[in-house]
């Protein structure tokens, strides 16, 4: 291997591939570095193997629905290990096959890498040279400050335990523990979901995440939010996790606790100091075009990224512009304002745009239709049990400026109305257009 590079990729996930793609294209020499396994977290430890169990889920959502179509079926019972058992095997080829992608395009370091200079990294003892050296290193459990955080477990046991626990705690009300909470509930668990802030998904719209905590608890989890949780100890039981809730000292008995908080940027092991990049300890400063403000050889992309959403496409999104201006000059900036996503629960809270409160706050005048859909044939006829939708529309331009959705499809309908904001096709061109019927998606002229 050759000691120095065009371009170095710390990180062997989406946003490091998004780089690679574009820099081997113009035949750029490239370094990969990876601490652990090709592909990073979204292929082997989050949105791939999480979806194997939301997909269970979905099934046992169904079966629990069937009576009301006339089917005569018995209670079912998740098998949990043959589960992790059927997601392992989905996903174990993705390291191998994401590292034989890198040898295609570069030359390929296992380790863990440090700067030692502006330009110059140390990876397992070798030193190698980048003209342009990109950080791509994601994200990690974000860390708790509170005693007995070491008894906790994270999202990637809960994707590799074959033990179905009877009790879990989730410590955070985000993504993770909204998701894993509605595949516990469904295998039996008894869950609870303890939040600081005074709403669950604190980023979303707060009337969609109401209606998704009103579905939550109708599985059984419990949920308790503006909660301070004090300390998680092991005692002869399990875990205590003690808290104050209400103006009161509380504890709750689990056998697993989950760190379900998010996550932060993975960049305290790159002693960036010595590379005279500019940092506070949690996000590195990076100008529009995803340059380092103070080394303009180093660049960031994906969940490195503490400006943008920790979402698998926006790391290859970030990932790409980055290879565009390293190859062609610092001419490509992000555009964040059209990005659809979706929190996995059964079913899915999906989104798009602006929720109500950023629109407010920007001073715009906005028109506000919010539909309760469970009573709509549409909903019935397919046995939803939560169905709900917030959608916001620029008065003065026609303009779609954020959808929200609850169940009915959402999560596939979202893309339609993220298609209209991104080619400005007008609230009145989507009430307008023909849809196939009856489908969710003809419904889309009544939720505007």
């Amino acid at each position: 291997m050759r000691g120095s590079y065009d371009v170095i990729i710390i990180g062997g996930g989406n946003a490091g591939f998004g780089v690679s793609s574009v820099a081997h294209e113009a035949g750029k020499s490239i370094a990969f570095i990876e601490a652990r396994d090709f592909g990073g977290t979204c292929p082997n430890r989050g949105c791939t193997p999480k979806k194997v169990l939301v997909a269970a889920a979905h099934a046992m959502h169904e079966i629990e629905q069937a009576p009301i179509h006339g089917i005569e079926v018995s209670k079912p019972k998740l098998n949990w290990a043959k589960l992790i058992e059927r997601e392992k095997s989905l996903i174990g080829f993705i390291p191998e096959a994401m590292q034989g992608l890198a040898e295609k395009r570069g030359d390929v370091f296992r380790g863990t890498a440090r700067f030692i200079g502006p330009n110059e990294v140390e990876v397992d003892g070798q030193i190698i040279h980048g003209k342009d050296i990109v950080i791509a290193t994601g994200s990690k459990p974000r860390p708790l400050p509170i005693p007995g955080t070491e008894h906790m477990i994270t999202s990637d046991e809960v994707l590799s335990d074959a033990t179905l626990p009877k009790e879990v705690v989730f410590i955070g009300g985000g993504v993770i523990a909204m998701e894993f909470s509605h595949v516990y509930a469904r295998a039996g668990v008894q869950v609870t979901i303890l939040e600081a802030l005074p709403q669950l998904l604190p980023r979303m719209d707060s009337d969609a995440v109401s209606a998704l905590q009103v579905e939550t608890e109708r599985l059984g989890v419990a949920v308790k939010t503006g909660v301070s949780v004090t300390a998680i100890k092991k005692t002869a039981d399990g875990l205590r996790v003690e808290f104050e809730h209400d103006g009161r000292n509380q504890s709750l008995l689990a056998e697993r606790v989950v760190n379900g908080a998010g996550r932060v940027a993975n960049i305290d092991g790159l002693n960036l100091d010595a590379a005279g990049v500019e940092h506070d300890g949690l996000r590195i400063l990076i100008d529009d075009t995803m340059r380092s403000t103070s080394n303009s050889s180093v660049w960031v992309a994906g969940d490195a990224v503490t400006s943008s959403a920790q979402l698998s496409p926006i790391a290859t999104y970030e990932g790409q512009i980055v290879g565009h201006n390293i190859v062609r000059g610092p001419t490509k900036r992000p555009d964040y304002s059209v990005i659809p996503s979706a929190v996995y629960t059964v079913p899915a809270l999906s989104t798009v745009g602006l929720n109500e409160a950023e629109a407010r706050e920007k001073g715009l005048d906005v028109s506000v239709t919010v539909s309760d859909m469970s009573g709509w044939f549409s909903t019935k006829t397919y046995a939803e049990t939560a169905a709900w939708s917030k959608v916001l529309v620029d008065k003065s331009t026609d303009q779609v400026l954020g959808a929200h959705i609850l169940g009915h499809h959402g999560d596939e309908l979202i893309h339609l109305f993220a298609m209209a904001m991104r080619h400005s096709i007008s609230a009145s061109d989507l009430k307008s257009s023909l849809y196939a019927f009856p489908t969710f998606a003809a419904d889309m002229k009544s939720l505007i």
